[in-house]
């Protein structure tokens, strides 16, 4: 048998086979050692392509639940502060870097930034529910890109490991044969 592990894959990325018996797998498979590296290291490096998007991702939602958590403080706080008659003092970011500072009065409402220019007027309970959800699934997602990532990186272990295989395999038989030559001419 050449390959033990099942050829499954999770969220579009191919299962890497783990290759037991390389004389097995390059017969069934129809390659030569210089393809079959070839087509290994082309796979290798697809999942290296792979794992560079989902580490972006990571970093986009690792900086995405901070930013939700501040927005949902920030409503709780308004909350808390409304119907005490006294004015929030807050600073706030216009752009990276430049901060302006507002008095806000008892409010019934907040502006949520949705992005991609789009603003919503909520009221404090609907945007504490939206920003809860957001922050929900922000972190699921975040789980789901973990676990994503650890099979990438199992997949890339074990194509690296059948590459190793595959070379040694071949090191292996050209010294057979240097060797018999080596014999037959003696």
């Amino acid at each position: 048998m050449s390959t033990s592990s099942s050829s499954t894959e999770r969220r579009g990325i191919p299962a890497a086979a783990f290759v037991e018996d390389v004389q097995t797998y390059l017969s069934q498979s129809n390659l030569d050692v210089n393809s079959a590296l070839a087509y290994l290291q082309e796979r290798l490096q697809q999942y290296r392509v792979v794992e560079m998007k989902l580490l972006a991702q990571q970093r986009d939602l690792q900086a995405k639940i901070p930013d939700i958590e501040k927005c949902l403080d920030i409503v709780a706080t308004l909350q808390a502060k409304k119907g005490t008659g006294e004015a929030t003092i807050a600073d706030f970011e216009v752009s990276e870097g430049i901060f302006s500072r507002a008095r806000v009065e008892d409010t019934d409402s907040v502006c949520l930034w949705l992005g991609a220019n789009v603003m919503l007027e909520y009221s404090c309970e609907e945007a504490t529910t939206l920003l809860q959800k957001n922050l929900e699934n922000a972190k699921g997602s975040l789980e789901v890109l973990v676990a994503d990532l650890q099979f990438l990186r199992d997949q890339v272990t074990i194509t690296q490991v059948t590459i190793a295989r595959v070379y040694n395999w071949d090191v292996h038989q050209r010294r057979l044969r240097q060797a018999s030559a080596t014999a037959s001419e003696s």
